[in-house]
């Protein structure tokens, strides 16, 4: 059973039952799920996850303080508490892991502020080009159990991919981040004897091609150790998640260098047949560069488009 799940089996047995007998006249004001950060809210979690932050609880959203008020909310924390302290082998922390609690009676606003720093989700175009894509991630992940109000549902709706100009923005500055990294620095380094640069090469290219990857997904990239989990989770390109993990952890002596820049051009090709498939791009060659710029002059939004190329990124 994974985290999600015990959150869910919690609250069916235990969470639903205390709201429903004792806050019955709150229930249509209240939203329960488990979503935002840890590995259990993207079903990511696996056994070694148990080690920390890993226990029964779910969320309880509550609405303005106008719709629910400071004693309501002290009294669903105090019921909230007062649920059992060990379900199915796990035990409760009794302490809020760093950066505060992840599970509990929180305030809908609070939550997404403190994720995204507006409280409605209604982000602005700036906003939407420099949000941290995981902090997005964290807004939209794992399951609403109930939502009575509707207001967390809204949210996640509003935030559940990025606008069209805004991801034509980012696709058109990462591919040029790879064309720059993959297809002309890496060999370029290794020309020069620098190794070492070579392989930072490597990291932007990958970095880059993920992001791509995840935006030709309409998926948002979540923190970087669970990157290759998502990858190899997406319905589209998520072989390339093998190939990349190829170039990460080999060297560059000069056969497995000439492999790795062909593995580069291999990435790159299939991510051109995509961008052709979605009609993201009118260049026809194998040049990312040319691409990049290509899927930049086709965003509709001027001001998005006119930003320089390297805005969203």
């Amino acid at each position: 059973m994974n985290g999600l799940e015990l959150s869910k089996a919690y609250f069916e047995q235990h969470g639903l039952p205390m709201l429903e007998n004792e806050f019955a006249d709150l229930m249509p004001y209240l939203a329960v799920g488990l979503f935002g950060s840890g590995s259990e809210c993207f079903g990511f979690d696996d056994d070694i996850s148990t080690d920390h932050d890993f226990e029964p609880g779910f969320c309880i959203f509550l609405p303005d303080e106008e719709t629910v008020d400071r004693r309501a909310a002290f009294l669903l924390e105090r019921a909230y508490a007062k649920l059992p302290k060990e379900f199915m082998g796990f035990k409760r922390a009794m302490m809020s892991p760093v950066g505060g609690a992840r599970k509990g009676v929180l305030r809908t606003a609070e939550f997404f502020e403190e994720k995204i720093g507006v409280p409605d989700g209604n982000l602005t175009a700036e906003q939407w080009l420099t949000v941290p894509e995981q902090a997005l991630a964290e807004c939209v992940n794992g399951e609403v159990f109930f939502d009575n109000y509707g207001e967390v549902t809204r949210i996640r709706e509003t935030l559940g991919a990025y606008p069209e100009h805004v991801r034509r923005k980012k696709l058109a500055g990462n591919l040029l981040l790879m064309a720059q990294s993959g297809q002309y620095n890496y060999k370029r380094c290794l020309d020069h004897g620098e190794e070492a640069a070579a392989q930072l090469a490597v990291f932007e290219f990958v970095n880059s091609a993920s992001e791509t990857i995840f935006l030709l997904n309409n998926k948002y990239k979540p923190y970087y150790k669970w990157c290759f989990r998502a990858l190899r989770a997406l319905p589209k390109l998520s072989l390339e998640a093998e190939i990349m993990e190829y170039l990460l952890t080999t060297g560059n002596d000069s056969e497995t260098a000439e492999e790795k820049y062909y593995a580069i051009e291999g990435i790159a090709a299939d991510i051109i047949d995509e961008l052709a498939e979605q009609e993201l791009t009118d260049a026809i060659c194998g040049d990312l560069e040319k691409h990049a710029y290509s899927v930049n002059d086709k965003i509709e939004n001027s001001e998005i488009r006119n930003l320089h190329i390297l805005a969203a990124i």
